[in-house]
């Protein structure tokens, strides 16, 4: 703990306890109001970069606006590379050229490239002009490259020995050079070509002899990523394959940087926090976001909701007779829709998420659907017992009780059939699942519930 603290007042959380409980957040935002810049230090100084971010995003804008203007040199490069982009940009507005471009400099190339693709033109060319001018190349370099691309992804600081060399050579250059990443994980083997041939630990060259051949300590989960390969696809492999680190070559397999087990795990929680929003229909929001915002990114899935509903609107229209005729399907008939939206939802849930893992593939599509037609024929004759039940107790109407029997078998079949055909079918036409799924389900089970309950209840009361 500092002793330069005012015993009178709260200390702030040590850093072996989660600092943003509300005390650290009050008290920040009270030497904001005091303008208390020392206090403000004090603070900060046992948070790490990932707490400070947090505290910034907890704020609203104009405290956040008045919390960076008065943090002096506190907001550097590991809290910029923590903050939520949306975040990020208004921080970037408020900091002074001079302390952003410092902030910029601390970072490895990756974090520096994730930090520019979200200013315009001329922040990053006043950015770009304080970097050193080998810096400057690296990152104007992975900027060329296609964003969501490995070459995005990759830093450029990559630690490389002779294929032909032995531990010792290894270590004595190692502990000679200077300017080595401050985190590193392997030593990747280059030809004379510079390509990657293969990659060595460091806990494996610490424990052999001086003289080993670096080949021969090799590790074998190597293997190497193009610099133009998708992202998505680059962080799969490294959860398929537990990879660390990994090389990333260019078009004549030259070795161009190297991506990281950190930041291909950061892609993973995007794609994974993509596809809960999506399958919501509320797109890349963050509690950042004005009302504005949020209204214009959930406005066109409403839409389509509303147009989906109206459908099974019309469905409902086809059978007024009927309706007119016996109350009690109008009572009972959001029951069936409701069930089959609930067990197309659950289906459709698991294949998104086996889609997005690649579980769920070709070769073991019809296996699935068949496994859901089963659960959801199952599942319907469950639920159709106990509303056949209540449909006769309740209205003491065994013809109604054995309509909504049948309508939630067809359902529930439906639903577990169309929660995996349907993710399937937006695959193939290159449209994203998760985007679409819920929506296209709801209305299929909707339409078909409201069909089945509607068509057999005119068949039988009729």
């Amino acid at each position: 703990m500092n002793d330069a603290i005012d015993p009178g007042l709260t200390e702030p959380p040590r850093e072996d306890e989660y600092a943003l409980d509300r005390g650290i957040v009050t008290q920040v935002l009270q030497a904001v109001d005091d303008g208390d810049h020392a206090r403000l230090v004090q603070l900060f100084e046992p948070l790490h970069p990932a707490d400070i971010a947090d505290l910034l995003e907890q704020v609203d804008s104009t405290q956040r606006r008045e919390l960076v203007l008065l943090s002096g040199g506190l907001i550097d490069g590991e809290v910029l590379s923590e903050i939520n982009e949306d975040i990020r940009e208004d921080v970037i507005d408020v900091l002074p050229h001079e302390q952003l471009t410092e902030a910029v400099r601390e970072l490895e190339s990756d974090d520096v490239v994730d930090i520019l693709e979200d200013m315009d033109e001329p922040q990053q060319e006043a950015v770009l002009e304080a970097l050193d001018s080998i810096d400057r190349i690296a990152v104007e370099q992975a900027l060329s490259y296609p964003e969501f691309s490995a070459g995005r992804l990759m830093q450029r600081e990559v630690v490389t020995a002779p294929e032909h060399w032995h531990v010792g050579d290894a270590i004595d250059h190692l502990r000679g050079k200077d300017g080595l990443p401050d985190q590193f994980y392997h030593i990747i083997l280059v030809n004379p070509r510079h390509q990657p041939v293969a990659y060595v630990t460091l806990g494996r060259l610490m424990s052999s002899p001086r003289t080993a051949s670096l080949k021969n300590i090799a590790e074998d989960s190597f293997r190497t990523f193009d610099v133009l390969e998708d992202e998505g696809d680059v962080a799969y492999a490294f959860n398929q394959y537990h990879l660390i680190s990994a090389p990333v070559v260019d078009e004549d397999e030259r070795l161009v940087g190297v991506i990281t087990i950190d930041d291909a795990m950061a892609v993973l929680d995007e794609e994974h926090e993509e596809d809960v929003f999506r399958l919501a229909g509320v797109g890349d929001e963050s509690l950042s976001n004005s009302a504005v915002e949020i209204v214009r990114r959930r406005m066109p899935w409403l839409a389509v909701n509303l147009a989906t509903a109206i459908m099974a609107s019309i469905v409902i229209a086809l059978f007024e007779d009927v309706l007119a005729s016996a109350v009690a399907l109008a009572v009972l008939m959001p029951i069936v829709a409701s069930m089959g939206g609930n067990a197309g939802t659950q289906s459709m849930t698991v294949a998104v998420r086996a889609l997005a893992t690649r579980d769920l593939t070709g070769s073991n599509a019809w296996r699935v659907v068949r496994r859901e037609s089963v659960a959801g024929f199952l599942s319907g004759c469950v639920f159709a017992v106990v509303m056949g039940l209540v449909g006769l107790i309740w209205f003491n109407s065994p013809a109604i009780g054995g309509v909504i029997a049948a309508a939630m078998v067809v359902n529930l079949l439906v639903a577990g059939v169309s929660g995996v055909l349907v993710p399937l079918g937006l695959e193939k036409a290159g449209i994203d699942p998760a985007l679409a799924s819920g929506t296209f389900v709801t209305t299929v089970t909707d339409i078909v519930g409201f069909f089945a309950f509607l068509g057999l209840a005119t068949l039988v009361l009729l």
